[in-house]
């Protein structure tokens, strides 16, 4: 049975920006814009995922214009190729980008932006088909990844290496018991794939793994989470002209930003409403069942999850997602050195020489963040120790 993998148009996309040369254009692009607009209006893109939380929350809230930031409404893209053109381009000036693509836009295609905070924190799962009941099961079979330079990619590598698995990337021919085949999936398509049998798992951000629930289609195997603890999924990413030549406007829009991720804490059943297509703004065009799955669980949630197995380290009282701004170095420098041993179908040859210490400190700029950090009141505010370094904790 085929499987509905991106289009072949935005594979190409895809393959085209994954190179210096096919960014060129869109680099020459932005030069052109920010040079006829150089106050321009904050305008953010977006996937449909709760990644985008906090740039929406602080949209709603109306905490840009507070900060003196003159925000247009979030632009609402419906793939990673679209997102990262129109930001690459200049269409918008901040997104919210899976962490790894960061590395790849910065030392792949040579995109002079940088990190400037973390989105959230876990907010990932890996869904199976129903009769699934161990990692071990997919020796075999297919599962889908959102985008090769993904955590979930380097996750699910990781979980499939330690139960004693092969990850590949094979378009035609048969599997060995030990192989699993990964493909390229929009998330929109994962649940009614994974329902029709074309897949046996995918991973990916939420909700569509609570979607997976919700419709009966699928079952949440393990938790991101669980496996490689508070780790960052989705990161923000803005331009280095606007870093540098406005710094007062990139003050603000992070100042922004980690506003809205302390209100999400507290306001979980607030958020999911916001989200939801039955919130002012349907920002996504997903359930508030799904989102408050996500968002605002049920404690028995937890408590089935812990005694079936999903959860294997209660201990580290992770919650399906939630959030903390700040960067940690260690874990860029941990992400390079995973990056350097998944299996990625694109190109990948900057990764043979990138220094994971040097990463930490060129892709990531944390000057804006930290300040908003202590605005705020300090990391504890956020549920984090007090502190800017930390160890990466990751066991399957």
């Amino acid at each position: 049975m085929s499987l509905p993998p991106l289009s072949r148009r935005e594979w190409l996309k895809l393959s085209s920006l994954l190179t210096a040369g096919g960014a060129l254009p869109l680099l020459s692009a932005f030069q052109a814009r920010a040079q006829a607009e150089s106050d321009a209006p904050l305008r953010i893109g977006y996937l449909p995922i709760t990644d985008a939380t906090p740039l929406l929350v602080a949209h709603h809230n109306g905490y840009f214009e507070e900060a003196g930031i003159k925000a247009e409404k979030p632009t609402l893209l419906r793939s990673w190729a679209q997102i990262i053109e129109a930001f690459i381009s200049g269409q918008v000036n901040v997104v919210h980008l899976l962490s790894p693509m960061t590395v790849w836009a910065r030392y792949g295609s040579k995109v002079p932006a940088k990190v400037v905070a973390w989105n959230h924190m876990s907010g990932s799962g890996l869904t199976t088909a129903l009769d699934i009941n161990s990692v071990a099961e997919l020796g075999g079979k297919t599962v889908a990844i959102p985008f090769w330079y993904s955590i979930h990619n380097v996750v699910l590598q990781h979980l499939l290496r330690e139960n004693g698995l092969t990850p590949v990337s094979r378009k035609q021919g048969g599997l060995a018991a030990n192989e699993v085949n990964l493909v390229v999936m929009a998330p929109s398509d994962m649940p009614p794939a994974i329902a029709s049998r074309q897949i046996a798992g995918y991973i990916v951000a939420e909700p569509f793994n609570a979607l997976a629930e919700t419709l009966g289609v699928g079952k949440v195997l393990r938790f991101t989470g669980d496996v490689w603890r508070d780790h960052a999924c989705c990161v923000v990413f803005m331009h280095e002209r606007d870093l540098q030549q406005r710094p007062q406007w990139s003050q603000g829009v992070v100042d922004a930003i980690v506003r809205a991720q302390l209100w999400t804490r507290d306001h979980r059943a607030e958020t999911a409403q916001l989200l939801s297509k039955e919130g002012i703004h349907r920002y996504t065009p997903h359930s508030l069942e799904a989102l408050n799955k996500v968002l605002n669980p049920s404690p028995k949630d937890r408590d089935a999850y812990i005694a079936s197995g999903i959860i294997q380290h209660p201990a580290w009282d992770e919650k399906r997602i939630d959030f903390q701004p700040y960067p940690y170095p260690s874990y860029t420098e941990e992400l390079v050195r995973k990056l350097k041993d998944t299996v990625i179908e694109a190109d990948r040859g900057f990764l043979r020489d990138l220094d994971p210490t040097f990463a930490a400190g060129d892709l990531v700029d944390d000057r804006y963040v930290k300040r908003a950090i202590e605005r705020v009141g300090g990391l504890t505010r956020f549920g984090v120790a007090n502190s800017y370094t930390r160890l990466e904790t990751i066991r399957a």
